[in-house]
């Protein structure tokens, strides 16, 4: 079941049985000039009449409409005044008839009191801290270990090289030129002398003024001095059959040589604990001689995709749609360093949800849709049922305020994402991505910031999270272009996106430097890869149509 964003931007309407509506037929002006900007606005309609949009009545009154709107007031029972559509977040406003709301309902059918939207920082840092520290440390072969962080340093195991290596292919020489050149022992009578090879260990000592041929990466022999180069000498025949090679130059002590221990000595730390094991952290610590690394746990993720609306396959049919999160959720996990397996489709049975949660034992759930308090949104009803915490309810965030955290049993978690694609990605970035990133002790991201391109419409209270692509500027250097195509219910925006721009409420102007939160893959960017885009003008449907190109639409 997919959650609704209240107001026009969600592409479905909730009406507000105590206002009337705007003269767009929706009760939030924000989410309503949004959804016309981005050409969602659904048919207008009055609260109450027409297909798909009713009134809202008892018993998801207390969770349709107003639980939706908490993000927009800061939560509570009071609904909006009619000449304040955004009012203050004053505790007096979440008061019910008899008091304050309690923020943990009781168990139990009924309305669910709605408990105050937690800003946007601090859903974030709440779902970092909602473990008590990472997974347990596990001793695995170097292949296994790969997106996990180490448990433990790395420290050598052996001198960097283990012995004096040839850095070019060319010659061994022992004191100044020219050199006399040595057969090996063990080359044939025939052809040119083969010299020493890398995997072979030489046992005779070079003696002064003689030369051998060696490989990149050969042991040097004990004696030599040095390495020339092949293209740096010349080899003559001489009168009795010999050969001496002769260079242009001198060749000092030590040139092209890799001494032993150049790059570490057997003891010396590598890495420290908490550094995440890349491709190229593998190749360090098989040179430095393990076979395993001790590295923390990966957590482990289980995907329940809710609604009976979902297809698997195929085009959108008889009122049902594709299911757009499910072959989304997965890959991204991966690319936190999450072990998830292929999403379990659930039907819209507050049973089924039960027994799943029941019997998962996966370190975190992630659910989709069904976070609201609709008629077939069985979370929260479930969660109780479970005798679960719920740590976070609803965060002051546009697209995604109806996700939640809350903890299923010790070191257990339930990540609940909104029904809507983009409403999703905001929740894995608000709760999954904190919460998962601690269990795999893996380190925050360096913040930093990026000024925009193009003037960002703000939400009067809450934070937004807006697809941005990067760009270079003559005047500001590296920006953030916001994209189109950025309602909850769309992913035309984030698939063409580098990363999302935290906007806080109010918005902000061209060129003012937005924290930015990168996605999992986004790393290898190259500013201005995209030599087609032209500023102040783009394609019709162009998901980087920046709004000044655009009448102004953010």
């Amino acid at each position: 079941m997919t959650d609704g964003e209240w107001g026009g931007e969600a592409g479905g309407v909730v009406g507000r049985p105590w206002d009337e509506p705007s003269a767009e037929g929706r009760g939030d002006p924000f989410d309503d000039a949004l959804a016309l900007a981005n050409g969602t606005a659904p048919q207008c309609v009055r609260p109450g009449s027409g297909p798909g949009i009713t009134a809202v009545t008892a018993p998801y009154a207390a969770g349709g409409a107003m639980a939706a709107a908490s993000s927009a007031t800061g939560g509570g029972d009071a609904p909006y005044t009619p000449d304040d559509p955004f009012a203050p977040d004053d505790p007096a406003a979440r008061s019910g008839p008899s008091g304050p709301v309690d923020p943990m309902p009781p168990t139990g059918p009924g309305p669910r009191p709605t408990p105050a939207a937690v800003p946007w920082h601090t859903a974030r840092r709440l779902a970092e801290r909602a473990a008590p520290g990472p997974l347990a440390p596990e001793t695995s072969a170097l292949g296994e270990t790969l997106g996990r962080t180490l448990a433990a340093p790395l420290t050598a195991l052996t001198d960097l090289p283990s012995f004096d290596t040839s850095a070019m292919d060319g010659w061994a020489v022992a004191g100044p030129g020219p050199w006399r050149l040595v057969r090996p022992g063990d080359a044939s009578e025939a052809g040119p002398p083969s010299g020493i090879l890398a995997g072979h260990a030489p046992t005779e000592v070079l003696l002064d003024g003689h030369a051998i041929p060696i490989a990149t990466g050969a042991r040097v022999p004990s004696g030599a001095t040095a390495v020339l180069r092949s293209e740096h000498g010349e080899v003559r025949e001489l009168s009795d059959g010999g050969r001496r090679l002769y260079a242009p130059r001198p060749a000092p002590p030590g040139q092209d040589i890799r001494p032993r221990g150049q790059e570490c000595r057997r003891g010396d730390q590598l890495l420290p604990a908490g550094a995440l094991v890349t491709p190229a952290v593998l190749g360090l610590a098989a040179a430095a001689g393990y076979d395993e690394l001790t590295a923390y746990r990966r957590p482990r993720a289980e995907i329940f995709v809710l609604g009976d609306e979902l297809l698997d396959e195929g085009l959108p049919r008889d009122g049902r749609i594709r299911d757009a999160l499910g072959p989304m959720l997965a890959p991204w996990l991966h690319a936190l360093g999450v072990e998830a397996a292929a999403p379990r489709h659930l039907a819209d049975e507050a049973d089924t949800l039960y027994a799943a949660l029941a019997e998962s034992t996966a370190d975190v759930v992630i659910t989709t849709g069904g976070t609201a308090s609709g008629p077939v949104d069985h979370v929260h009803p479930t969660l109780r049922r479970l005798d679960a915490e719920v740590l976070v309810d609803g965060v002051a965030v546009r697209p995604g305020h109806p996700m939640l955290l809350a903890r299923l049993a010790p070191r257990r978690y339930l990540v609940g994402l909104p029904g809507n694609p983009l409403a999703a990605v905001s929740g894995l970035l608000t709760l999954a991505e904190p919460l998962l990133r601690t269990l795999a002790a893996r380190r925050p991201a360096a913040p930093y910031r990026t000024p925009l391109a193009a003037a960002v419409t703000g939400h009067p209270q809450d934070t937004r999270l807006v697809p941005v692509a990067y760009r270079d500027d003559e005047r500001h250097g590296l920006t953030a272009v916001p994209l189109r195509f950025h309602g909850p219910a769309m992913l035309r925006g984030i698939a063409a996106a580098d990363a999302l721009a935290v906007v806080p409420p109010g918005g902000a102007a061209r060129g003012t430097e937005l924290e930015i939160l990168e996605l999992p893959w986004s790393a290898g960017w190259s500013a201005g890869w995209s030599a087609g885009w032209t500023p102040g003008w783009a394609a019709p449907g162009d998901p980087y149509d920046p709004p000044e190109a655009t009448g102004g639409r953010a």
